[in-house]
């Protein structure tokens, strides 16, 4: 993020849990204008991301005017039971997983099988755990890799259970050639924080989210997979080049540490970059870039504070070693599902980033100036129920998916 250099000169740099239920100035000749600029990008370079001073999400909203595109949701498909997650297959047919742990298959034109698709394994579907991410391999018309995500419970005790992540093939609406690519561990007996996004990066590697399973000194924790990012080969190897390669207090797959529960996590289309949003305690929801070795500092550092009683959390909002976000949403608004909007079919939006609210019942449109979150605009407050998850089309169009019991496949527009 650079930092204008002016105002650096002027001034000094300045209950209930939602998730379940410009200054400017004359300087002469183009001399010491020149040198401003170079000046400025050299202090931008130098100011490492923990420095930096996040946006406020209460702040932005209240500056900005009325929504530069007025949107509708239309419901393209009901009597989805808390469907979690949304993908497309080649053929334009569709596959969501609902949290109970069932896999449903969606034709191109919007019909809804009626059978779930076999063969998805055991899943243990208790408070926020259950059937979370599918996505295809960025290769699946070759390869027919798909990739799931859900809360598996242990072989010997079933009250025990974590995020696990498989790749199987579909064929003949079954679930065959199924290979575990890691579980979680340790596991627990805490129904809450199992993270459960997948992403890859177009280079051959995927990323997995897991959560602090609502145990958040996990989340610190040596040779814990709670709150972390997970970075994988394709098929379940290591990486020979993760950051804690050799180290004997981390995790090989671990590639970074100190979130509280990812369940939005989306590749920038510039940078190549992971960019994740993470649900806070009260207050606190955060937007990170994911970097290798960085700590994001849950629970040591936080923005939101505990439950009913609203007392502070850690030791404060910042600590040297460890990321600042880049955003932060104070009150919550229990943010699930992300998406860069990068498609000409609504020209208003390119460049966006697309975040849902589950508390917050909204989509979430975020206008970025490189890593500062220069607007934020709430669309369909109200009008959709807690959403779920954000997905660009291929069509182009916004699709949305709200978490209830009998929820929806949205398809947004503008009006």
């Amino acid at each position: 993020m650079k930092t204008p250099l002016l105002p650096l000169l002027a001034s000094p740099i300045p209950l209930q849990c939602r998730i379940c239920g410009e200054r400017s100035a004359r300087w002469p000749g183009l001399a010491v204008l020149a040198l401003m600029a170079a000046l400025t990008t050299s202090l931008a370079a130098a100011t490492p991301s923990n420095q930096r001073t996040p946006t406020f999400a209460k702040d932005i909203v209240a500056a900005t005017p009325a929504p530069a595109l007025a949107v509708q949701a239309t419901a393209l498909v009901r009597g989805l039971k808390n469907p979690w997650s949304l993908a497309w297959l080649p053929n334009g047919d569709m596959l969501v997983t609902e949290r109970g742990g069932t896999l449903r298959r969606i034709s191109a034109d919007f019909k809804l099988d009626p059978s779930p698709i076999r063969g998805v394994p055991a899943v243990k579907a208790a408070v926020q755990a259950g059937l979370f991410d599918v996505v295809p391999h960025p290769q699946y018309a070759s390869n027919g890799w798909l990739y799931l995500a859900y809360a598996e419970p242990s072989p010997t005790d079933d009250s025990e259970y974590g995020t696990t992540l498989i790749r199987a093939r579909l064929k003949d609406g079954r679930l065959v050639d199924q290979q575990k690519l890691l579980a979680m561990t340790p596991k627990s007996r805490r129904g809450f924080h199992l993270g459960g996004r997948i992403v890859f990066d177009g280079k051959g590697f995927l990323y997995l989210t897991l959560g602090d399973r609502g145990e958040m000194q996990r989340a610190q924790a040596p040779r814990d997979h709670a709150g972390a990012v997970i970075r994988l080969h394709d098929d379940g190897r290591v990486p020979a080049d993760n950051p804690f390669i050799g180290n004997p207090d981390q995790l090989p797959e671990v590639f970074s540490r100190g979130n509280r529960n990812i369940q939005g996590a989306a590749m920038h289309p510039s940078t190549g970059e992971l960019w994740t949003h993470e649900h806070g305690p009260q207050g606190g929801d955060e937007l990170n870039i994911i970097r290798p070795g960085r700590n994001y500092g849950w629970p040591i550092i936080t923005y939101g504070v505990n439950y009913v009683t609203g007392t502070k959390i850690g030791e404060a909002t910042a600590r040297e070693g460890m990321e600042q976000p880049l955003h932060v949403w104070t009150p919550s608004i229990g943010i699930s599902g992300m998406a860069f909007y990068t498609s000409d079919a609504i020209p208003q939006w390119k460049g966006s980033l697309l975040v849902g609210g589950l508390s917050g019942q909204s989509l979430v449109r975020l206008v970025l100036d490189g890593e500062r979150v220069a607007r934020e605009e709430r669309l369909l407050v109200g009008e959709v129920g807690r959403v779920r998850d954000v997905r660009v089309g291929p069509d182009g169009w916004v699709y949305l998916l709200n978490d209830s019991p009998d929820g929806a496949l949205w398809r947004v527009k503008p009006r």
